[in-house]
């Protein structure tokens, strides 16, 4: 947490791309059949971008109200 709450608004949504698309390739390999190589991978990265689009929210949000 303390590692994205450091990170710029851009630098988030980067973040939360490449966690999209990590969780793609997660549910893809569940889809098929094959075991994630760590099951808890899949709930950790959702999280992840749960919380890095809610610090985003407060960045913004914190920005809207200053000005």
């Amino acid at each position: 947490m303390k590692e994205l709450r450091a990170m710029s608004p851009a630098q988030l949504k980067e973040r939360i791309s490449e966690s999209r698309m990590e969780l793609i390739k997660l549910n893809a390999q569940v889809a098929t059949g094959t075991t994630p190589k760590s099951p808890g991978l899949i709930k950790e990265t959702k999280k992840m971008i749960a919380r890095a689009y809610t610090l985003l929210n407060e960045k913004q949000g914190g920005e809207d109200k200053k000005v």
